[in-house]
């Protein structure tokens, strides 16, 4: 999910993530967050998979 620009919040509905961008919350550090819902923090970690309770985009963690 590293990129040098940043999405808008809630763009898509499904991002793959990686380890390196945990903890996951959403929005993401990536994401521009002026029009966003506010940010909660998803337990990725045990399931690998989480779906956002405010705007319902879906997380899956890649295992590298």
């Amino acid at each position: 999910m590293n990129k040098t620009t940043k999405d808008i919040a809630c763009s898509q509905k499904i991002y793959h993530i990686h380890a390196q961008d945990l903890p996951l919350s959403c929005p993401t550090n990536d994401m521009t967050t002026w029009n966003a819902h506010p940010k909660v923090y998803l337990p990725i970690e045990k399931t690998g998979k989480e779906t956002c309770p405010y705007c319902g985009t879906q997380f899956i963690l890649e295992h590298a």
